[in-house]
C-alpha cells in the first residue's frame, strides 16, 4: 500500500472515531494533526499517519490517558494504534504497531475504570 493509500485509509478511520466519539457523549479538537518538526524523529505526525484529539465530556477537559480508553480501544477495534500504551493517550496512528491491549495495559477493561482485575 502506498504512503498515499494509507493516508487515505487513516483519514476515513479517524473520520469513523469521531463520529464513534460524538456518538458515544464526548466533544473533539485537534491537537497535532499533521507536524514538520516538534516530535521524535520517525514521528508518523510527519507522514500524516497519526493525529493527537483533546477530548471533552460536559465542556470539561479529559486529559488523562485513561480519559481516551474508549476511544482507544474502539480506534484499535478498526485497525490503528493507540498511544495510551505508552502514555499519550490522545495519541491515535496507523502502523506504529499495537503494543497491548487495553486490559492488559492497565488491568481492567477500558468500560469500567473500578474494575481491577
Amino acid at each position: 500500500m502506498t504512503l498515499r493509500e494509507q493516508q487515505s485509509r487513516f483519514v476515513r478511520m479517524v473520520a469513523d472515531l469521531i463520529l464513534f466519539a460524538y456518538a458515544s457523549g464526548y466533544e473533539l479538537t485537534f491537537g497535532d494533526a499533521w507536524a514538520k518538526t516538534g516530535h521524535i524523529q520517525g514521528s508518523f505526525h510527519y507522514k500524516r499517519l497519526a493525529i493527537d484529539l483533546n477530548l471533552f465530556k460536559d465542556g470539561k477537559w479529559l486529559k488523562s490517558t485513561q480519559d481516551h480508553a474508549a476511544l482507544g480501544e474502539y480506534w484499535e477495534s478498526i485497525g490503528g494504534s493507540w498511544g495510551g500504551h505508552w502514555n499519550d493517550g490522545n495519541h491515535y496512528s496507523l502502523g506504529e504497531g499495537r503494543k497491548r491491549g487495553y486490559k492488559e495495559t492497565f488491568g481492567h477493561p477500558a468500560g469500567d475504570i473500578n474494575d481491577k482485575g
